[in-house]
């Protein structure tokens, strides 16, 4: 969670550099648009794909000590990505004209300029698919090693890329510097995992794994996971096509701004918690201990709500706060604060189910269940795609600004999402330790409430003083009120927390 935690800041610093150097206009759109391609090949082909896939046949492989085939195995993966990724971005490239106008951003094709640059920007940053993709391969293999704290440190990787793109490249080449940082920091990416991953003895066979059983158990795996992604994908997809086409072009930045904010948070909460829990979990699928299972799910879910909900309640009170402090400098003028502020309130609302999604989706794929959430997660994008038309329809005849629309219709389509897989995931394992998890929540929704009244007034107060007193002071008042809460209701995980640091500076 610390790496996370360092990965997140990395990234809070490359977006103020970003904001300060390109706001949140018409040109950051286009880059947030052409790295949408990217970002869709390396997730339907890899990426998390591949990680649901691929650990937990990995992990089986090598709760049967047989780290030859285990090898194998990863060596036949790594070849396929590289010759399948690598032919898709080819086309890709070659199409990258017709791919903007028609299916990314055709709000953009009354100005051709704008198209042009998405184009080159498209073509740019596809160079870094592949590179990720065999990125987050290795990653998958030192977590299933237990290794995590070099692979949770790769993200810090990417965006010192970015930042080097931003600060370096960027006052020369303009837009395009920070695309090339992208290549960069896809690069920094890879490197880092390598020499550990030599530690563990890693060795590359010239396969394919044409025969090998284990490889054709990641492709089943994979299989409706793509078809999942894909969905997924599209929703994001839609968001970019109806922000391009909204009358401030500035939407589909605002977006991308909001969505990384209360990322950065989903990922120093739920991301860690589920990558360190998911090989343990295959671990006790493995060997059928399905009561162990059971015990570390519910742990891990409670942990993952005592975190999200303060988390999201603070995101949204101090939304106008925190968007000012972090980003309100340069080109990034206070009406980009109102863009991006009004997209996060939306998106932050979501907080709480996009975490506990993470580790329950996760939880499946250690069963060597992708179909399930697959399903689900497919119906549930299907029903965003539908609200995202509805509610900026909605907003527009309200007078509301439109792209919050969009980030509503996530919010509640992966709020029906989650709430489904736990009802199913209750029963696959004749319960989930539900009398704990409300304890947990019950805890945490009291301590929220007595957080979100001290922020209340702080802003009632703060209201003449400058954003960055305001947004800070917020965040200690709430978090010391919060802590003060799960301290004097005696939450198990706080006493386990201090138990831990006392440890770690005492050495017993």
């Amino acid at each position: 969670m610390l790496a996370f935690i360092i990965s997140q800041l990395a990234g809070l610093i490359r977006s103020i550099l970003v904001a300060r150097a390109f706001g949140a206009g018409a040109e950051l759109s286009a880059f947030f648009a052409a790295n949408r391609v990217s970002e869709t090949l390396f997730t339907l082909l890899a990426g998390g794909v591949l990680s649901s896939a691929f650990i937990p046949t990995f992990t089986t492989v090598l709760t049967k000590n047989d780290r030859e085939s285990a090898w194998r195995l990863a060596s036949a993966v790594a070849n396929l990505i590289i010759v399948i990724l690598g032919a898709v971005a080819a086309v890709a490239a070659v199409f990258a004209p017709q791919i903007s106008r028609y299916l990314l951003v055709p709000g953009f094709a009354n100005d051709p300029v704008l198209l042009k640059l998405t184009v080159d920007l498209l073509r740019i940053q596809l160079g870094s698919v592949v590179i990720f993709a065999l990125g987050g391969l290795i990653m998958g293999i030192l977590n299933a090693h237990q290794v995590f704290l070099i692979p949770a440190l790769t993200p810090a990787m990417y965006q010192i890329g970015l930042i080097f793109g931003v600060l370096v490249l960027a006052p020369r080449m303009g837009i395009y510097g920070l695309a090339y940082g992208v290549i960069i920091g896809s690069i920094l990416y890879l490197l880092l995992q390598v020499p550990t991953l030599i530690k563990h003895g890693a060795r590359y066979s010239a396969t394919f794994g044409r025969n090998d059983v284990s490889v054709a158990e990641v492709m089943r795996l994979m299989g409706p996971r793509i078809f999942g992604a894909a969905i997924v994908q599209l929703n994001f997809w839609v968001n970019i096509l109806l922000g391009s086409q909204m009358p401030d072009k500035g939407s589909v930045a605002a977006l991308s701004y909001g969505f990384a904010l209360m990322m950065m948070a989903e990922g120093a909460i739920a991301q860690s918690i589920a990558i360190a829990a998911m090989p343990t979990l295959s671990a006790q699928y493995a060997l059928g201990k399905l009561d162990d299972l059971r015990i570390s799910l519910s742990t891990s879910l409670r942990g993952v709500i005592l975190l999200a909900l303060p988390a999201a309640t603070g995101l949204i009170l101090l939304r106008l706060p925190i968007v000012a402090l972090l980003f309100q400098r340069g080109e990034f003028t206070a009406y980009s604060t109102q863009l991006v502020a009004w997209a996060l309130l939306w998106y932050a609302a979501g907080l709480v189910f996009h975490s506990v999604l993470e580790v329950l989706a996760r939880a499946y794929y250690a069963m060597h269940d992708t179909r399930t959430p697959v399903l689900v997660g497919a119906t549930a994008m299907g029903i965003n795609v539908g609200l995202s038309f509805a509610f900026v329809a909605l907003f527009n005849k309200i007078g509301w600004m439109p792209h919050g629309g969009l980030a509503l219709a996530n919010t509640l389509a992966t709020a029906l999402e989650t709430t489904t897989l736990v009802i199913l995931m209750r029963k696959r394992l004749d319960g989930i330790k539900g009398r704990d998890l409300l304890k947990g929540a019950g805890a945490a929704i009291l301590g929220t409430l007595g957080m979100s009244t001290a922020i209340v007034l702080w802003l009632m107060y703060m209201q003449p003083y400058p954003a960055a007193l305001t947004a800070l002071g917020g965040v200690a008042i709430g978090g010391m009120i919060y802590l003060l809460v799960m301290i004097l209701l005696r939450v198990p995980e706080i006493q386990l927390l201090f138990q831990a640091i006392l440890r770690k500076f005492t050495n017993k």
